[in-house]
């Protein structure tokens, strides 16, 4: 069995129901997820032993957390208990027109105080086969940007493949701030997410032509990105058509060894939950590497893990490889017997 360890924040997620605006709210939803926990939930249930890194309080939510990793089969064996608060974010449900809006109530929590002499990362990493983390960790303090620098070439020491996620969050830092703290990450980067945007405002990349179709637009950033980090071996993105805080089209991109891959467009039109969507693309991309799958079965898997991720409530992708496998091969919407 592979083990997989991620580093991230998980909060609580409190959310209105659908048709209901933040300030109207009397009852709200709960559950948990953050972008680093949703991947290894993703790939707990496709199969691997997954380990979680992270500090929550010592208190219920702590507790809550913990229970709620354990329900889908990731370990908890470096789950710091401390600190005062678990992160927070509120979600007003999108609908129509009218789009779904994240309030954050993160500040001063456990996680963004964690420190490096908190964790052994000898024993974190022992046997390890893929680290992943995300942009969102760097922006929450100083402390975790350089305890993130430090697990990254812990992990390469180790042997350990390396997975990073831009997943840049304008409402949590400057894209300056966000520069400054990714470049140095990416020499250490194996398998990396990023998109058009990022390539321009995070890494400056010279924009490509506008007059250029969309998919080779990437190509060209895409190799640009190659010529200054040569480590990175895969890149992938999807390209998403917001047709409704509804009805979404989403198509997966996948790139290695000079070549660019494409998912069919998936057309989602009864979108029940879109948070975590990404997360789910990521962990279907990682799925497919680890497994050495063809690269156009990777994506088309990954794409396929996200659209299903768009069907559940929740932050997180309950599904079995066999049963996004089966949406690759046969097709949505079929009664399976």
């Amino acid at each position: 069995m592979r083990k997989i360890v991620t580093l991230g924040e998980i909060m609580l997620r409190l959310s209105t129901y659908t048709g209901e605006r933040l300030m109207q709210a009397n009852n709200l939803t709960m559950h948990y997820g953050g972008a680093e926990a949703n991947v290894g939930v993703s790939l707990a249930h496709f199969g691997y032993d997954v380990f979680f890194v992270s500090k929550v309080p010592n208190n219920p939510l702590g507790t809550a957390v913990e229970r709620h990793l354990k329900s889908h089969s990731v370990y908890t064996d470096f789950l710091v208990k401390g600190g005062e608060r678990l992160g927070t974010y509120y979600l007003e449900s999108g609908v129509g027109g009218r789009s779904a809006q994240v309030t954050y109530d993160r500040k001063y929590s456990s996680f963004s105080n964690l420190s490096l002499d908190e964790l052994d990362l000898d024993d974190i990493f022992q046997n390890a086969d893929l680290f992943h983390v995300t942009g969102i960790t760097l922006a929450l303090s100083q402390n975790l940007r350089e305890l993130v620098l430090t697990a990254l070439k812990k992990a390469k020491e180790a042997g350990v493949k390396t997975s990073f996620d831009f997943n840049y969050r304008s409402s949590l830092w400057s894209q300056q701030e966000a520069s400054a703290a990714i470049k140095p990450l990416l020499p250490f980067i194996d398998i990396c997410f990023c998109g058009e945007l990022d390539a321009i405002h995070l890494l400056g990349i010279e924009p490509a032509e506008a007059a250029l179709q969309r998919e080779d637009r990437l190509v060209y950033y895409y190799k640009k990105i190659q010529e200054m980090y040569p480590n990175m071996q895969y890149m992938s993105s999807t390209f998403r058509t917001v047709l409704s805080a509804s009805a979404n089209k989403l198509q997966g991109n996948f790139y290695t060894n000079g070549e660019l891959y494409q998912s069919k467009e998936h057309n989602i039109d009864q979108i029940v939950d879109r948070v975590g969507g990404g997360d789910a693309f990521a962990a279907g991309v990682l799925f497919g590497i680890l497994e050495g799958m063809p690269a156009k079965r990777t994506i088309d898997f990954a794409t396929a893990a996200s659209a299903l991720k768009h069907t559940v409530h929740g932050d997180c992708n309950a599904f079995t490889a066999e049963e996004v496998s089966k949406i690759v091969d046969h097709g949505s919407g079929k009664i399976n017997r």
